[in-house]
């Protein structure tokens, strides 16, 4: 059978006694990366005393080829038990692993998910946005017309939105979030579980003030709910694009974000 695995999002303390069992009994793992599942099975067999099978066969498996090997995969090759883990947290979530689950589903083979470490829902409870409802939007595109259409898409959800962001595109992350929401309140949870876990909560521009300099690092960035809006509804952008005076901006700008129209003409005078 196929078993996915989640492992610790930092803290090692937080593998389930059914992972390392699972990881133990395992014939062959498939593994994002094999050198970090190498080193986690290293760390369990060396502070817990985790007895694991001699012979372990490590297979690399990961988004970039992750179609050619399903596409090559006999449901034979379960008759072993394989175990899929990421490098970290739950498989399948911005992570290689839910194509393998249809795979064995499409062909009768038979898989288990375990529940383990997991930076969305972490951080979506980290959040105190008291909102029951919550969409995971993943990575933003990293550049362009879809990168600004997608960070739209998520602010207009009328949802408690979740993203991941790298650390190389937080700092900008954040000036286009105090650019197109300005008052909207986000959550910034950084390198969850680790030693240097940090939360950061406000505006953007508040959070601008107090985030460190040094911004590499895992984040996981959660945005407040606001009134749902039309896809196809004006945004601020729009605005902005037309030939009107700033006053005029402000005002229509202020009627779809709730923002004070002298605050608001303000902002946009420093544009």
């Amino acid at each position: 059978m196929l078993t996915l695995v989640p492992t610790p999002i930092g803290n090692i303390g937080d593998i389930s006694l059914r992972a390392i069992e699972a990881l133990s009994s395992a014939d062959t793992l498939l593994c994002e990366d094999t050198r970090v599942t190498k080193k986690l099975i290293h760390i369990l067999k060396e502070r817990y005393q985790s007895a694991f099978k001699s012979e372990q066969n490590f297979i690399s498996l990961h988004s970039h080829n992750e179609k050619e090997f399903i596409s090559n995969l006999e449901p034979s090759f379960f008759e072993q038990n394989v175990i899929y883990v990421s490098d970290a947290g739950m498989p399948g979530i911005s992570d290689p692993g839910q194509a393998l689950v249809e795979y064995c589903q499409k062909n009768g083979v038979v898989y288990d998910v375990l529940p383990g470490a997991n930076a969305l829902l972490t951080a979506f409870v980290a959040s105190g946005f008291v909102e029951t409802k919550m969409l995971f939007w993943g990575f933003l595109p990293h550049k362009g017309k879809d990168r600004t259409a997608s960070l739209q898409g998520a602010l207009g959800s009328g949802f408690t939105t979740v993203l991941y962001e790298s650390p190389h595109r937080l700092a900008k992350l954040l000036d286009e979030l105090s650019h197109a929401e300005p008052t909207r309140e986000i959550f910034l949870a950084k390198e969850l579980t680790k030693k240097y876990q940090r939360y950061y909560f406000g505006t953007a521009e508040e959070i601008k003030q107090k985030v460190d300099v040094n911004l590499r690092g895992e984040w996981v960035v959660v945005i407040s709910a606001a009134e749902a809006q039309n896809p196809s509804a004006i945004s601020q952008n729009d605005i902005l694009e037309l030939d009107l005076p700033k006053k005029v901006q402000a005002k229509l700008i202020s009627k779809i974000t709730g923002e004070n129209t002298k605050a608001c003409y303000d902002r946009l005078l420093k544009l």
